[in-house]
């Protein structure tokens, strides 16, 4: 049965398309030669997509809020949903997306064409999305994601019936351009693909039409012959062809892709748009209404975003080099699926995670590490999903913000909030990452959970603890971060610590001796452990770390 165009079907349609994108990222990823071949294509579009699917499902519930049974409009979904994709838009093809569902929302939010089951405001509402980005895209080339949007349009327009007989026609004239793309580009042809944003917004044409029809979008119908759906038999590059200037490898363009949010008025954003059309290429201003979007591709990053500060005001400022996704000779490495950064103090410990497959950030005593030096180690691990183990308490917002930032250039990036290595150690003993990133995440997250953990330092001076006046000197056993022993002797006060935490239980002691910790000091340990807890077995490391001298793990 269709289902009329209201903000219901608006909030499945992005719910679906959400769906769709992340079903085919990886393979809109694979697909990525043009305009930069750094295979991120199909997480930029997810990612926008997500942020327009957050601002809808939050004004659904801003309205629940209110009253149980109150439900936004039309009107105020599609505003929602086009500002959500601005504000998180990615790369050069989410940009795009983005300004043809802000193009559509001028449609459907404008008054008068609220008759949610006729088919004439969905017919004008894709018109104008094509219109609004060719007017977005300082240089538009064809065989790209403008080209399939624009065949969309032409379908629908030429189709009676419903809505959801247009919007069906529109996603299969989309599916029809998007075969021909590789005839139309270059770098497509050469490399035998179909325009990686193209496909995208056939995925997202196609949830649209399942959202309306209210049944499953008909699967697209390959051209006879055709080796794979989203792959052509691959043709010579000419200078002929439709490309402008693409490129095919990150090495071959600008240096860096520059995005920020700019707050400006319509004519400071045309005096940016030709300002920044002499400084790169890929240029890219979507938005309106005082907030728009700026994507360009650059050698001079700085003297893009100077040009935003003298237009407005520039924010959420994403600065991405090429070079973070490199070359090996003339091929470009492939990002791995996932990858663990993981925040460590001594060598012994970074050669440990760096053997159990970790990107490593080694600590300095004194000197804790910037998030931007967390996200180089990020971009140098070269994968579409992180995980970051921060192991110790006071670099948790840090790494958040690391985290934060990778989530803005295409990294699917989770925080373990691990508050010592040994809680690290653990959570990357359980790390398997062939399984699914949510599930990889919470079994990681678990093990550390279930990992307690203990430090011996030295006390520099007297002071009150939670287990009475300390002198300096006196070794303090840390139990959780707080002090539980106050001793005279490392091995002894680390052993009382033992007996503390193996009263509630544990099967494994992990002991890492920071530098110039005698091994005899371990052995005493083991030895306690094996007289006085049976069945409990002991790990030893050598961490290497300046401080803490003893750090304990009960698993």
């Amino acid at each position: 049965m269709p289902h009329p165009l209201d903000a219901e079907a608006v909030r499945t349609w992005c719910s679906l398309a959400l769906d769709a994108l992340g079903r085919a990222r990886e393979e809109i990823d694979a697909i990525n030669v043009y305009p930069v071949a750094d295979g991120d294509t199909g997480t930029n579009l997810y990612l926008t997509a997500e942020s327009a699917a957050r601002a809808v499902d939050a004004v659904f519930e801003g309205h629940a809020t209110t009253a149980p049974a109150s439900r936004p409009g039309l009107p105020e979904a599609v505003r929602a949903m086009a500002h959500g994709a601005l504000i998180g838009a990615r790369g050069n093809s989410g940009t795009i997306l983005a300004q043809l569902l802000r193009g559509m929302a001028e449609v459907l939010a404008a008054p008068g064409d609220q008759d949610h089951a006729a088919a004439a405001p969905l017919r004008r509402a894709l018109r104008r999305a094509v219109e609004s980005a060719y007017e977005g895209v300082a240089r538009p080339v064809e065989g790209t994601v403008l080209t399939v949007a624009a065949a969309a349009a032409d379908a629908a327009e030429a189709t009676p019936g419903d809505a959801a007989a247009v919007a069906r026609a529109a996603h299969q004239g989309a599916v029809t351009a998007l075969q021909a793309t590789p005839g139309q580009l270059a770098e497509l042809g050469a490399a035998g693909v179909v325009d990686a944003g193209g496909k995208g917004l056939v995925e997202v044409l196609g949830a649209l039409a399942e959202a309306l029809a209210g049944r499953p979008a008909p699967a697209p119908a390959a051209p006879a012959g055709a080796p794979h759906p989203w792959r052509a038999a691959p043709c010579p590059a000419d200078s002929g062809g439709a490309g402008s200037g693409g490129s095919t490898a990150p090495g071959d363009g600008p240096a860096f892709e520059v995005i920020y949010l700019l707050d400006a008025d319509d004519d400071a954003v045309a005096r940016l748009r030709a300002r920044l059309d002499t400084l790169g290429e890929s240029l890219v201003v979507v938005g309106g209404d005082g907030l728009w979007n700026v994507h360009v591709h650059t050698d001079d990053a700085g003297a893009a975003v100077e040009a935003g500060i003298d237009a407005g005001r520039p924010h959420r400022i994403r600065i991405t080099h090429f070079g973070s996704t490199a070359q090996e000779g003339t091929r470009v490495r492939e990002r791995a699926q996932r990858a663990v950064v993981a925040l460590v103090p001594g060598e012994g410990l970074a050669a440990l995670c760096a053997e159990a497959g970790a990107t490593v950030v080694a600590l300095r005593p004194g000197e804790p590490p910037a998030a931007g030096e967390i996200v180089e180690a990020v971009r140098h691990a070269h994968a579409h999903e992180v995980v970051l183990l921060p192991n110790d308490p006071d670099l948790r917002h840090t790494a958040a913000a690391a985290a934060e930032q990778a989530r803005t250039e295409g990294v699917r990036a989770a925080l373990i909030p691990t508050r010592s290595p040994v809680q690290g150690i653990a959570a990357l003993a359980v790390h398997e990452p062939g399984r699914r990133f949510d599930e990889d995440v919470v079994a990681m997250t678990s093990a550390a959970g279930a990992t307690r953990y203990a430090e011996l330092s030295v006390a520099e001076r007297q002071s009150w603890t939670m287990a009475g006046v300390c002198q300096a000197g006196d070794v303090l056993g840390l139990i959780d971060g707080d002090v539980a022993v106050i001793g005279t002797d490392l091995a002894a006060t680390a052993g009382t610590v033992l007996d503390r935490m193996l009263a509630a239980g544990g099967e494994m002691v992990t002991l890492v001796l920071g530098a110039g910790v005698p091994d005899d000091v371990a052995d005493r340990l083991r030895h306690h452990v094996r007289r006085s807890h049976l069945a409990v077995d002991t790990v030893v490391y050598r961490g290497g770390q300046q401080s803490p001298p003893l750090i304990i793990g009960i698993e």
